[in-house]
């Protein structure tokens, strides 16, 4: 391509802020990445990050990109901005933040619940909707902040998500990505637009329309680099800001995702399995689909909250010895993982491991997380097995309520994020999904999707299938190995019977006087006991979930 044009990602994750340039073919040209601390904690749940903190790192970032260069910046065409979703910013009349923001990974709750009339909430009650709009209510932001810091609510000038922030520093507009806004706000899924003035959403947070920033389609321009902007990040003054979406919408784009066969994994901090499609569906019954980065698609959507997270919290608690192997190999500590992950067989001997340290999927607060079957052969080298295999379980189960719900077989599994550069975890997700898995040509497949929709908005590209077809492009492609498929769908199929079997008796009766006590409760999951492993409540049920998680601190150092 003549007068080749390049475009500036800005992605601002959970864990890192990366400033990469691609040019036209998606092919990354030069890349810098901050590190960063993701929250800080003053109160058991809460997860809240200065906004000033992620800008400054977006600056850095920026400012370490330019040396990398390999070509002029006057070649770059387009920045736009891709974030971390459903963190919220409350913005003062001095278009300052009045708090810290807080985190999509914030888990804090009001006690109240929405302002329904009496026939809104007779309905909602009938049709079986009635605990997620409770549910909306008690996690939204703004209720919390309105209900503890009155004060502070009373001068909210703007209510924004990380990326509007961003796009506000970067142009002094407020303005944001349809595929962008996910998170507790009244916004309509299903028009990918603000709700109507008489939608019950308004009735159930204090924010009013005057507080949201104008949304826009991917690939519309928000604004120019200010001068201001220009001279703290040195991205070009003038430069166009283009729209594109979420970390998780630009990167089920960047996979190559835009059809409803297609599967896009991320293993990243939220382990997610997304499907594109042009129709609105809900994988779980009132958990809405979100924007995808093409106009007017839907992404249907699973997670594993906190999924490849728990890769960081596994580091922390057992990674001492990788941590200083690492530093004297100048690597880093999770390359070094693969080996304990290759020391276990499939199946990890019988230890089994419940993903879930967060909820996800329309559990309840009550949710945790579950280790079971210990012997006194596992190490921490089956710990860790059990946990890159208890959340690619996790996703599985993903994978078939979403063909259930589309109608629509996945044939094609791509899988990106930080996990997906480990060969041993792609292998492991081709055995237990039992179907060939690809790797795309480059793991910052969300900074790609970014990339895209600023080619798309300059006019390199007329559309966004066109985009996609030149811009992303296979890697490496991991084939399932027969006979670790095989036990994995033994241990899928009958480990549930064997361990209901053997649970103690004490056990079985404290699970049994549980659900006694619990007005309802479900058993979702077709993988292992319900009372041991694989409890997933329905959104408007109880459940419950027994931990055997012994033995951690007997680990033996392999």
């Amino acid at each position: 391509m003549d007068n080749q044009q390049y475009f500036l990602s800005i992605d601002n994750g959970t864990q890192s802020v990366r400033a990469i340039i691609f040019d036209a073919q998606g092919q990354l040209i030069a890349k810098s990445k901050i590190d960063i601390e993701p929250y800080f904690s003053d109160q058991p749940g809460w997860a809240e990050q200065h906004a000033d903190y992620f800008w400054d790192a977006l600056c850095k970032a920026c400012q370490a990109l330019w040396p990398l260069l390999p070509i002029p910046k006057e070649s770059i065409a387009a920045v736009s901005v891709t974030t971390q979703r459903a963190t919220a910013i409350a913005m003062g009349a001095d278009n300052q933040p009045l708090r810290p923001a807080i985190s999509w990974l914030d888990q804090r709750q009001v006690e109240t619940k929405p302002a329904l009339g009496a026939l809104e909430s007779a309905l909602f009650t009938l049709v079986g909707a009635k605990p997620l709009a409770d549910l909306m209510h008690k996690q939204a932001e703004a209720n919390w902040i309105a209900q503890n810091e009155p004060n502070i609510w009373d001068k909210v000038h703007k209510f924004v998500l990380l990326s509007g922030y961003h796009n506000y520093k970067l142009t002094g507009e407020y303005k944001d990505a349809i595929a962008s806004t996910v998170g507790f706000l009244p916004f309509d899924y299903k028009t990918q637009q603000w709700a109507d003035k008489r939608d019950w959403k308004w009735r159930a947070m204090p924010i009013t329309q005057e507080m949201l920033p104008e949304v826009l389609p991917a690939g519309a321009e928000l604004g120019r680099i200010t001068l201001q902007a220009a001279t703290e990040t040195g991205i070009p003054n003038g430069l166009p800001l283009i729209a594109s979406g979420s970390d998780k919408a630009c990167e089920v784009l960047g996979t190559g995702c835009i059809d409803s066969q297609t599967g896009s994994l991320s293993y990243g901090s939220l382990a997610t399995l997304n499907i594109a499609s042009d129709k609105y569906i809900e994988a779980i019954p009132f958990y809405p689909a979100y924007p995808g980065v093409i106009p007017k698609t839907f992404n249907i959507e699973m997670m594993v909250q906190r999924g490849y997270w728990m890769v960081s919290w596994f580091k922390k608690e057992f990674g001492l010895h990788e941590e200083r192997v690492a530093a004297d190999q100048k690597v880093s500590p999770e390359s070094l993982f693969d080996e304990l992950l290759a020391k276990v067989p499939a199946g990890s001997q019988g230890l089994m491991l419940q993903p879930y340290w967060s909820p996800s999927n329309g559990d309840g607060p009550e949710t945790r997380g579950a280790v079971i079957g210990f012997n006194e052969e596992h190490t921490r080298a089956h710990l860790y097995r059990a946990m890159i295999e208890g959340l690619t379980y996790a996703l599985r189960e993903a994978k078939e309520l979403l063909e259930k719900r589309s109608k629509t077989k996945i044939t094609r599994l791509v899988v990106s994020g930080g996990g997906s550069q480990s060969d041993q975890i792609m292998q492991i997700t081709a055995d237990i999904f039992g179907m060939t898995v690809f790797r795309p040509h480059t793991f910052e497949t969300s900074s790609l999707g970014a990339a895209i929709a600023g080619a798309v908005g300059v006019g390199i590209y007329p559309d966004f299938v066109t985009a996609v077809e030149q811009m992303t492009h296979d890697g490496e492609n991991f084939a399932p190995i027969e006979a670790n498929s095989v036990l994995y769908n033994s241990c899928i199929k009958k480990y549930t019977r064997r361990c209901m079997v053997n649970l103690s008796p004490a056990m079985r009766l404290y699970a049994q006087s549980l659900a006694d006590n619990l007005c309802s409760w479900s058993l979702r999951s077709p993988f292992f006991d319900p009372a041991a492993y694989f409890l997933m409540p329905k959104p408007h049920e109880h459940h419950i979930e027994c931990k055997v998680y012994q033995g951690l601190n007997n680990l033996r150092f392999n």
